[in-house]
Order: C-alpha cells, then sequence, then structure tokens
C-alpha cells in the first residue's frame, strides 16, 4: 500500500512561507469575526501542521520541535493569530500522547484529526467521585475553541496531604459551553473565548499529572516511546505561546521596513529611509531577533538531545530555558515598541499595519506564561543558592 511520504522540515517551512500573502489577506476578517475561518484550519490540515507533535501511531509526523517553532514563526510574521492558534491547538495533539491510552482512543479512534483547546489555568472546582471527577467551573482564554472537540482544561484534585495535585482534565465538546467573551485589544482571531462547565463526569483516565510531565514519566509514555514525548510539558507549552511573539515582532519588522523606506517626511520632504534613527531601529531590531531565535533554538537542540541520549535534563538547565522562552517575550515586545515609536505619528493611523502588530504583541505579553517575572525570580534565586519553586519546567 502506497504511504504518503513524510515531508521533510525544509517542506513544512515552504508550506508555511506560500500561505503568507493568504494569511496576511485573511488577517483582517479573522480580526473581525474574531475568529479564523474554516478554510484556514483546512489548510493548516491539509499542510500537516497540526500533526506535526502528534504521535506517529496516530499519523503524526513526530517533528524536532524546532521545526514545528519554524513553521509558527513563519506564520506569524503574516497573522499572528493564526500562528497562535496553530501553536496552542497543536501541542495538545502533544499533549495527548502523555495520557493513558484510553483518553487518545476516546479522542482520535474515530478521526485522528480530531483538535483539542485548553485553558490551564487552575479555576476548576473538583469532587472526586466514583472512577473519576465531577468538574465544574469557568475558563478562561481558551483559543482556537470554535474549531476544537474536546478541551484541556487545568484544576487541582484534592488530596487527603494537602500536597497541590494539578491536572489537566480532557473534556468532550458536548460537555462544556462557550462563552463568547472574547472582546480584546489584539489577538482578536484567535478566538479565545471561555468555557464553562457544570458537574461533569471526567474519568481517571482522562486527567493527566502535571507532577508526571515534570518528572517525565507520563502513563502514555509506555506507547508513545519517542524522544519528543521525553520532554517535560512545562517547556514546549511555555515554547508554543511564546514563540508567536518571535513572529510577531518579525512581521513588525518587515512592515517597519516596508513603510518606512517608501515614506517622505512630511515637514522637510527628506526619505525616512535616510534618518538615522529609523536606520538604527532596524538594524536593532534584526539583531535581537537573530538572538533570540539562535537561543531559543539551541535551548531546544539540547533539551532534545538529552531525551535522544534517555538522560535527565538537569534542573538548572531547565529552569534556564523556562527564563528564556519568557524573557524572549519581553525582548520582542521592546523590538516592536521601539519600532512603533520610530514610525512617527503615522503608526497610530489604522491604514499602518504595524499597528496591528502593536496590539497583537502587548496581548501575547499578557500570557501568563509570557511573564518573565516569576520564572526570572527563580533563576536568580536559584543561582543565588535558594530552591527551585517553580515546577511549571
Amino acid at each position: 500500500m502506497n504511504q504518503t511520504p513524510i515531508p521533510t522540515a525544509e517542506e513544512l517551512v515552504a508550506r508555511a512561507r506560500a500561505m503568507v500573502p493568504t494569511l496576511q489577506a485573511r488577517a483582517p476578517q479573522a480580526a473581525a469575526a474574531r475568529c479564523l475561518s474554516a478554510e484556514t484550519i483546512a489548510e493548516f490540515h491539509e499542510a500537516g501542521f497540526f500533526r506535526m507533535l502528534q504521535p506517529a501511531r496516530w499519523g503524526g509526523l513526530e517533528v524536532h520541535p524546532n521545526t514545528f517553532f519554524d513553521v509558527q514563526m513563519t506564520l506569524a510574521a503574516a497573522c499572528p493569530a493564526s500562528a497562535w492558534v496553530l501553536g496552542v491547538v497543536a501541542v495538545h495533539n502533544w499533549q495527548l500522547a502523555l495520557f493513558d491510552e484510553q483518553a487518545q482512543q476516546d479522542v482520535w479512534s474515530a478521526d485522528s484529526t480530531t483538535l483539542i483547546s485548553s485553558s490551564y489555568m487552575p479555576v476548576g472546582t473538583v469532587v472526586p467521585v466514583e472512577g473519576g471527577y465531577e468538574l465544574s467551573g469557568t475558563w478562561g482564554f481558551s483559543s482556537g475553541s470554535d474549531h476544537c472537540g474536546w478541551a484541556f482544561l487545568g484544576a487541582f484534585v484534592p488530596t487527603e496531604s494537602g500536597q497541590p495535585d494539578m491536572r489537566t482534565f480532557l473534556v468532550p465538546r458536548s460537555d462544556y459551553e462557550i462563552v463568547d467573551d472574547w472582546h480584546v485589544l489584539g489577538l482578536q482571531g484567535t478566538g479565545s473565548k471561555s468555557v464553562r462547565i457544570e458537574r461533569c463526569f471526567v474519568p481517571e483516565h482522562r486527567t493527566h499529572r502535571f507532577a508526571d510531565g515534570f518528572r517525565q514519566q507520563s502513563p502514555g509514555n509506555a506507547l508513545n516511546t519517542a524522544p519528543l514525548y521525553r520532554l517535560p510539558f512545562g517547556q514546549i507549552f511555555v515554547r508554543s505561546v511564546s514563540t508567536s511573539a518571535i513572529g510577531i515582532a518579525q512581521g513588525a519588522l518587515d512592515a517597519f521596513v516596508t513603510v518606512q523606506s517608501a515614506r517622505v517626511a512630511r515637514g522637510d520632504g527628506a526619505r525616512v529611509a535616510d534618518d538615522a534613527g529609523a536606520q538604527l531601529a532596524a538594524a536593532r531590531a534584526a539583531h535581537a531577533l537573530d538572538q533570540i531565535r539562535l537561543v531559543l533554538a539551541r535551548n531546544f537542540d539540547e533539551l532534545m538531545g538529552y531525551c535522544e541520549r534517555g538522560e535527565k535534563i538537569p534542573l538548572d538547565r531547565r529552569i534556564q530555558f523556562r527564563f528564556s522562552s519568557s524573557e524572549a517575550v519581553e525582548q520582542c515586545t521592546r523590538v516592536v515598541d521601539d519600532l512603533f515609536t520610530a514610525s512617527g505619528g503615522s503608526a497610530v493611523f489604522l491604514s499602518n499595519p504595524i499597528l496591528r502588530f502593536f496590539c497583537d504583541i502587548h496581548t501575547a505579553r499578557a500570557h501568563h506564561a509570557n511573564n518573565p517575572t516569576k520564572p526570572g525570580r527563580n533563576l536568580g534565586a536559584t543561582m543565588l543558592g535558594a530552591r527551585n519553586t517553580d515546577y511549571f519546567i
């Protein structure tokens, strides 16, 4: 039987580049609808993007994470909302591989293209019952939820010891309501609406313990044995929400170069391209983005190296990499802010494409995982001899 050849990393990135003009044209429509179009989701399916981190046993490609992130960055420079949804939804196919085999069967046995949205904020109320748990609550920021048949939701399970047992609960679309409350400054097209549940039963096999993800010892590892699934959950998820910021900053730089190279100052008629401030702003942005990409790619090469050799990842490196992920967003925000300022008064007009990237980067920065304060303090504290206090690494 003929099988479809597995695309190379270069082919996947080339497919992303080919989508750039279409995504750019659709971006205003996505923002107005506060949701990606069905056409964009279908094209991501066709390109194999949602399968990049999915297990091979379920038709996935099991690519190196850097390939996944390169695709995401490429798309984000064209349409940040599209790349954001791809990043967080596709990484859920990676996390489902960590669940009990029955949970994977529940989602993918009938259709392996089924997608999962999420909201990991631990706001749910959990009541242990026979065979599992009763889950209730309202979770915000569930990106791409309109296109997904299941959701990952975060909550703490009560324990006799009082020790926190945070878990991801896997819930089918029939058991939750999507609340249309996504009215925001930027990334409108992500459709990151709220999810509401009232007393939904979740069987034990549809839960995943954060502690298992931290220890790199999840139930799904028994069958999904590729090194990819030995990565700590706290490393790959945070990169799925920080990587779009790099593409957003690149998109802002591209917009700055396009607009400013053709612009003439109103006062003296001088070409803005000849202005030293504009030149320096472009150079600094390009240099910063080059550094950010190199550091984050190096981090995942190192992480995958440990997993491929079957070695535990040193705690100090995990702490460092967690900070690097969030600090990258802080750096990208400064890049976009500097380009926005260097654009002068024209930047505030809706017709200037840099304004969209300005709003989108600040919305991306607002995500909890993209705030460098907590991981930065943890890194600094451990460097000074204190104990690690962050287990989402």
